[in-house]
């Protein structure tokens, strides 16, 4: 099985390193490509003196872009299996063998890691949390399924989902999005616990003013992605 990490990174210069050298210490078996978008701090220099495995793209194209284009790079070089590692190092690379095994061993098309399951280590600021639990029950109602952690970045996707994601992806805030267009296509998803750290450099993209436009926009487009054909 060919499995590869990908990993969006836009400006990420106090993260980027030790986020690429702890997958390589710790997820053995795995591949990575970086997806530098358009980073105007040294993301880019960073990556390319440590020779790392990079994709630059040429103008920012938002988190949607980067993570479709690791979509496209996997099918393209016919990866079996990949995972979205966010470059702000919150996400833990020892959890990603053990996704994998999930994925495989239950025939799975998805698997989730969750920090809501046995809520441990970083829970996400009071206001994103509220916007976690508003698209849980969104999507439950929607489709059925009950997602505790909607918006988590941590997704690892066999060959199904990454030919789907591919083809189509969305452009901004795209996890809760993509979560119903997999379920909705039939395919099978499960959420395992993970224990998720706070960032340690830079500021998230997402502002509480962000995150109330990112709630409406985002139930507007799970709703269209739900009744669409």
């Amino acid at each position: 099985m060919k499995k590869i990490v990908i990993i969006p990174a836009y400006n990420e210069e106090g993260n980027i390193k030790s986020t690429v050298e702890n997958i390589v210490r710790f997820a053995a078996g795995f591949d990575y490509i970086v997806i530098n978008d358009c980073s105007t701090d040294q993301t880019k220099k960073i990556c390319e003196e440590n020779h790392y495995n990079l994709i630059n793209l040429p103008v920012n194209l938002g988190i949607g872009g980067a993570v479709q284009t690791g979509y496209k790079y996997a099918v393209r070089h016919n990866y079996d299996i990949a995972v979205q590692v966010d470059g702000d190092g919150q996400h833990d690379p020892t959890y990603l063998n053990k996704m994998a095994r999930v994925l495989e061993t239950e025939n799975l098309d998805m698997v989730i890691g969750s920090r809501f399951i046995e809520r441990q280590g970083f829970q996400s600021s009071f206001v994103r949390r509220i916007g976690i639990v508003y698209f849980s029950s969104l999507i439950k109602l929607l489709t059925g399924h009950m997602i505790t952690d909607p918006t988590s970045g941590l997704r690892l996707s066999g060959k199904a989902v990454l030919q789907q994601f591919a083809d189509e992806y969305p452009k901004d805030y795209p996890e809760p999005e993509s979560i119903v267009a997999v379920l909705k296509s039939g395919k099978r998803v499960k959420e395992v616990p993970v224990i998720m750290q706070e960032r340690q450099s830079g500021i998230s993209s997402i502002s509480v003013l962000k995150s109330f436009y990112y709630m409406i926009k985002v139930t507007l487009a799970i709703i269209v992605e739900k009744i669409r054909k």
